[in-house]
């Protein structure tokens, strides 16, 4: 059995996860902000580029499916240690490779580490997150997501403040990727060891049993609930991939408005989602996540038709407001209701993230190739047509009979 926690010690796992979550962020953040530079030193196209991020899509995507393979042999505390070494290892072999080697293939090899990686931890630290949130009784995996964003802002930040310094990214890079190793030996530190999580402290036992604890992880792909739950995380990873891609562009080329009105538009949605992501927990608590879910589909649909049909910009704005507001909460409470029993967490929450960031990273492309042929605010409509489906499917949310939860955790109302 997992020891009673004080509560120091939640406090201090819940602070280290948040700063895992961070920590993600900002190794994304970090290498987007110097693709232009990396392209430049490395005298690469356009396609050349995209074809690296779909080497490292892929490697994320593997990472999301083995990720509890490697919980099951290694236990929560040494995988997320492992796997931010991992990512981190990545982002400084692509500086490396950028402006010392001067190699796209020492760069993609760098992607491959940071996107598998990232997708292990992305599994791991989301595991972790739902279960705080049975110790303490309370939804904080909305919470959780914020930080990430956060992550991305520093990120970002610190990209614009490295370019505006001259640092190449040779030297960028590694030091960002020294910073995630540091906060990494940190964070895990202040993680716990549970059973629950395979942080087993006999190792002999931890050898013996890893085979049964693997069968266990995998058997989540042959429950139907999982694909219901990938179904509402595919509608709003659609929801929100879709916009991060497509809504600027829509503004400028759909509604006839220039690159500062587009960005702008884009960062209505951002703020919105990022927002809903902080104050949503409480929201959740009082209405359960099913009703929460189905809310937040009726926004996103009426969202985005508003943002399709809107005749001026400022309806277009509102469209986008909405839009972010209700993709807000899809995939983290997706997340946490795979990860109702912590017996089978990491399993569930690796099964249905997968099927979600198959849409997140595979969608938007999609949707490009069909813009082509019938326009780019058209093609929107298959975005609205998955939101709606994610909704119907929100009922898969609610919490498992019998689930072990935390104290002050309660039953959703009978109303969902």
């Amino acid at each position: 059995m997992d020891l009673a926690l004080t509560h120091a010690q939640l406090v201090r796992w819940r602070t280290a996860i948040f700063a895992i979550f961070t920590a993600s962020g900002l190794s994304i953040a970090t290498w987007s902000s110097r693709v232009p530079a990396i392209r430049d030193a490395l005298q690469i196209s356009r396609t050349d580029v995209g074809l690296m991020l779909l080497v490292g899509g892929v490697a994320s995507i593997l990472g999301l499916s083995m990720s509890s393979i490697f919980l099951a042999r290694w236990g929560a505390r040494r995988a997320m240690l492992t796997m931010m070494a991992t990512f981190a290892t990545g982002v400084a072999v692509i500086g490396v490779g950028t402006d010392i080697l001067h190699s796209w293939p020492v760069v993609t090899a760098g992607l491959v580490l940071w996107g598998f990686g990232n997708g292990c931890l992305d599994v791991m630290m989301n595991v972790e997150g739902a279960a705080i949130e049975k110790h303490v009784g309370k939804t904080l995996l909305p919470l959780f997501h914020a930080f990430f964003s956060f992550g991305t802002v520093i990120g970002a930040g610190l990209g614009a403040g490295a370019i505006a310094l001259g640092m190449a990214p040779g030297t960028h890079l590694p030091i960002v990727a020294l910073i995630i190793v540091v906060v990494a030996v940190v964070a895990i530190a202040n993680v716990p060891r549970r059973e629950a999580a395979m942080d087993a402290p006999d190792a002999a036992a931890q050898r013996v049993g890893w085979r049964e604890r693997l069968h266990v992880a995998l058997s989540a792909w042959r429950e139907p609930r999982t694909y219901a739950l990938g179904l509402i995380m595919l509608g709003m990873a659609f929801a929100e991939g879709g916009a991060n891609d497509w809504l600027a562009l829509g503004v400028v080329d759909g509604h006839a408005a220039n690159e500062a009105m587009g960005a702008a538009a884009l960062a209505t949605f951002s703020v919105c989602m990022t927002v809903v992501r902080v104050l949503g927990g409480p929201l959740v608590d009082r209405i359960g996540r099913v009703a929460t879910l189905r809310v937040l589909a009726v926004l996103a649909a009426a969202g985005l038709l508003l943002f399709i049909l809107a005749p001026n910009l400022p309806l277009v704005f509102v469209g986008a407001a909405l839009w972010g507001m209700g993709a807000s909460l899809g995939f983290p409470l997706g997340m946490s209701a795979a990860a109702d029993d912590p017996a089978k967490a990491a399993a569930r929450v690796s099964a249905a993230a997968t099927i979600g960031y198959v849409a997140f990273l595979a969608g938007p492309p999609a949707l490009g190739f069909v813009s082509d042929h019938i326009g780019l605010l058209n093609t929107l409509y298959v975005i609205v047509a998955l939101i709606v489906l994610s909704g119907f499917a929100s009922g898969a949310a609610r919490p498992i009979a019998g689930a072990r939860v935390g104290a002050g955790q309660t039953a959703e109302p009978s109303a969902d």
